[in-house]
């Protein structure tokens, strides 16, 4: 009865905009998510009318290492996380909405991670602006390396080589030395934009919450809300104020929320802060050029997890972002006309 209200009371916090931090991670964290809507939520494909190629890189909690070195005994199998992700996205007018893509690997500690995923949205016409209602299909494949894997009781206390060079463990002696397994899933979005002022969106990932018994792995079906505007400042327009917040949920009991705000100026350079709840400070700053925006953000870790000049903690988290953008303008089929003496057609 007790963990009934305490889920209701959970679902009620999140749709207000509060949430408690968690920590753990399956999908992809980036601090400029303002910029990488398609990755959260597939009714955003299309809705900027253009077609759109973005690419992120992040690496999380650099400097963060794992007891554990390589059968070559260099510390590197244990590393912290690093993102890549690739996504594109257009407008298809006869399918009455848009279709987009998504490419995105993972690699932390022993495991590595590659998820590829294609999406439809649906455009309609509501109120003041758009509704999009957006389907996603996935295709998701991880894999351990359990080679370099070690049990507690190999540890040696010797800080120079904690574990030696291979494990005693006979669990992980008699797994194969590379397991990787391949799943499908299905996500769903809505998302809501009034053009240039205002946008919102709401969706669950992974609905199936497909499950790989070879590596004792399952997705979790991960809630996303997302709402950001755009204000321009009436006694100078060229400066405009971008804040924006990002509520994540696993199952309704890990939750996470990061909340930003960004100043442009003339449309052109912009900066700002974002902070993400028991987690991290992130500066912000990029340009934006005819077609193309290039950012870059730095993460100053608050968690347990930080410790500059404490060995083995993170240093932060540096992500790099890009994206372009155009359009292909195709001119109207002029009517053909023909003439005589008496008629015309």
């Amino acid at each position: 009865m007790k963990i009934k209200i305490w889920r209701n009371i959970s679902f009620i916090v999140l749709i207000l905009g509060f949430s408690c931090v968690g920590h753990a991670q399956q999908e992809a964290q980036f601090s400029q998510y303002m910029f990488n809507k398609l990755s959260y939520n597939p009714g955003y494909a299309g809705t900027s009318g253009s077609i759109c190629l973005t690419g992120l890189y992040r690496d999380q909690w650099m400097g963060l290492t794992f007891d554990a070195p390589t059968n070559a005994g260099a510390n590197t199998a244990g590393v912290a996380p690093q993102n890549l992700l690739f996504s594109f996205d257009m407008p298809v007018k006869f399918l009455h909405g848009g279709l987009g893509a998504t490419i995105y690997t993972d690699k932390a500690g022993y495991t590595s991670a590659t998820n590829i995923n294609v999406n439809y949205a649906y455009h309609l016409v509501w109120g003041t602006g758009i509704l999009s209602i957006g389907f996603e299909g996935g295709l998701f494949n991880r894999a351990l390396n359990s080679e370099d894997l070690r049990g507690y009781d190999d540890l040696s206390g010797d800080p120079t080589n904690p574990t030696g060079s291979s494990s005693s463990d006979p669990l992980i002696n008699q797994l194969a030395k590379d397991q990787n397994d391949m799943m499908t899933d299905f996500s769903f979005g809505l998302f809501y934009q009034t053009a240039g002022q205002f946008y919102a969106g709401l969706s669950m990932k992974n609905i199936l919450a497909a499950k790989s018994d070879q590596l004792n792995y399952q997705n979790s079906r991960c809630i996303y809300l997302m709402a950001g505007y755009d204000y321009s400042i009436p006694t100078n327009p060229d400066i405009r104020l971008l804040p924006s917040t990002l509520i994540k949920t696993a199952d309704f009991s890990l939750f996470q929320v990061d909340m930003s705000c960004l100043v442009e100026y003339n449309r052109t350079v912009w900066g700002g802060l974002s902070y993400r709840l028991q987690d991290a400070v992130a500066v912000l700053a990029g340009v934006n050029m005819e077609h193309m925006r290039i950012g870059m953000s730095y993460d100053f870790t608050t968690s347990v997890l930080g410790g500059i000049g404490k060995p083995g903690r993170s240093k932060g988290s540096m992500e790099i972002y890009l994206r372009y953008c155009f359009k292909i303008h195709i001119p109207p089929k002029m009517p053909t006309i023909y003439e005589n003496t008496r008629y015309q057609w």
